[in-house]
């Protein structure tokens, strides 16, 4: 993984490169969220799958980030590990 780290670091030495990953910030921290709620749940993507309704495959193209879920799939996705969705607004720079 450090060799991962190391060429990440390199590449955000570029603006441009650092510009365009900065922006998807978001995107990653919901994809990690849902990972993480996922795994803490006990849950492998099947399973979510069973209880959610929502094809495995696209669970699994969720957490890649090769897919943007609604908002209505998010809250199935909660409720099938027993959870709620909470998001909230924040002032810029927090």
């Amino acid at each position: 993984m450090s060799e991962f780290r190391d060429f990440l670091n390199e590449q955000m030495k570029d603006p441009e490169f650092k510009a365009e990953y900065d922006a998807l910030e978001d995107e990653f921290v919901i994809i990690q969220a849902m990972i993480d709620a996922r795994k803490r749940s006990g849950l492998t993507q099947k399973q979510l799958a069973e209880r959610t309704g929502i094809a495995q495959s696209d669970i699994s193209k969720m957490e890649n980030g090769n897919a943007n879920p609604s908002l209505r799939t998010l809250k199935r996705l909660a409720a099938g590990m027993g959870m709620r969705l909470k998001f909230e607004f924040a002032p810029m720079g927090a």
